[in-house]
């Protein structure tokens, strides 16, 4: 409590709560509450986004929990970054934060004018997999997912498949939740040109709510331009895109409960015929520095203009090594498939790339420290166990194990030059 003169009383200290007889003009402050308006903010503050309202939903424990979707304006994660939750008092505070800061109204950045939030990671990962052509639903699980769609009108849409029995497709449970607008994209998991209706189904179309073809990935639902989220907060508002991006997380992610996902280290082991290819890939670009070396002792190497011999050398040697590497990788690419979970990640967008790919499965490649392959730092070698003058791969930090294989301790070591250089 909070009286008049301005002195303040905390509840918790009083013994006899019935001589604090409330008098005109005292302000009692109560607890938060859910729908409360708060402001949320993680350092640094970058930009305005840094700073954004939210609802509060009050749970147990101590600490804060928000939509995975707003991580990405903070830059947070979850490995113990600390925030900071204010809550506005006055009432034209309160207003400022619900009507310019809350969440959905900063969807669309004004810097750059595209979304600064998307949907991320396993409702990311669902959502590639759910809208993909064979994906059916059986009656049960369909009843299921009606149940969590929000403003949902009672009615069932009618199966695409009724004999044997009846079945819906992801793309219908995604019609469900979609909002109002109409949508021309292009998914990732694409072959040469986009057609429509192809066989990899990377064309997106999506006509007044209704996904007509195309699966959804990152290109469509992510924080890029022109996307699901950005057309949405354009053409249909704020709020009904909060809703969509709420209803995503929950629909489809309860889609993967039922459908699930899991990695393994069998999904980094290629077959025995494309660890043969890698194999090989690697021994052709050794044999290639080791007639580098030979033609550089020798002489007979052409310099090229405005770099000296040893220059000419280095660069040779590692346009031959990263291409072995990019082969190899590419070798490793092509062995997998959509069953695949690394794969699968890399395809939908939610995490991992082509590099993560190739490093885990071929080889990790050249290490560089300052763009150049690792320096001598004893007399004339790398490491001591080298011999000394040593030009080869090998003693210059060429990595040619992959993470799944390990890494031999000079190797780890030269790796660990390379990952020092960015701190």
């Amino acid at each position: 409590i909070i009286r008049s003169d301005g002195l303040r009383i905390d509840l918790r200290y009083v013994k006899n709560k019935s001589d604090l007889l409330l008098a005109n003009g005292w302000v009692v402050e109560r607890h938060l509450r859910d729908g409360d308006i708060v402001l949320f903010n993680r350092q640094p503050s970058l930009h305005k986004m840094s700073i954004m309202g939210h609802m509060a939903k009050v749970l147990d424990w101590s600490t804060f929990r928000l939509n995975l979707s707003c991580t990405s304006p903070y830059n947070a994660d979850f490995d113990g970054d600390e925030m900071n939750l204010h809550v506005p008092q006055s009432l034209p505070a309160r207003a400022e934060a619900e009507l310019m800061m809350h969440s959905p109204r900063v969807i669309v950045s004004g810097q750059s004018n595209r979304p600064v939030m998307g949907i991320v990671q396993d409702s990311l990962l669902a959502v590639q997999k759910m809208t993909k052509r064979d994906v059916f639903i059986k009656k049960d699980v369909m009843m299921n997912l009606l149940m969590w769609v929000q403003d949902w009108d009672g009615r069932i849409p009618p199966p695409t498949i009724y004999k044997p029995e009846e079945l819906w497709t992801g793309k219908q449970v995604m019609s469900m939740i979609l909002p109002k607008i109409n949508l021309k994209g292009k998914a990732n998991n694409g072959g040469p040109k986009p057609d429509t209706f192809n066989v990899y189904d990377n064309q997106v179309t999506v006509m007044e709510g209704e996904l007509v073809e195309g699966t959804i990935d990152k290109k469509t639902i992510g924080s890029g331009m022109g996307g699901l989220i950005h057309t949405a907060w354009l053409d249909v508002g704020h709020e009904d895109t909060a809703r969509f991006m709420n209803q995503v997380q929950v629909v489809i992610n309860y889609w993967a409960l039922q459908n699930s996902f899991s990695i393994g280290v069998c999904d980094a082991i290629a077959d025995f015929a494309t660890m043969e290819q890698i194999a090989s890939t690697i021994n052709k670009a050794k044999m290639q520095v080791n007639d580098l070396v030979r033609q550089g002792q020798r002489g007979e190497l052409e310099t090229q203009p405005g770099r000296t011999m040893i220059e000419s050398f280095e660069q040779f040697v590692n346009k031959v090594l990263n291409t072995a590497r990019d082969h190899a990788g590419k070798s490793a690419q092509s062995s997998l498939d959509e069953t695949n979970s690394v794969k699968a990640m890399v395809t939908a967008g939610s995490k991992g790339s082509f590099i993560n790919i190739s490093q885990i499965i071929a080889c990790v490649g050249q290490q560089n420290v300052e763009g150049n392959r690792i320096p001598y730092g004893f007399k004339r070698r790398t490491l001591p166990h080298f011999y000394k003058d040593d030009l080869g791969p090998e003693s210059r930090g060429f990595v040619e194990n992959s993470y799944l294989s390990g890494l031999t301790p000079q190797e780890f070591f030269f790796h660990a030059m390379g990952g020092r250089e960015g701190l």
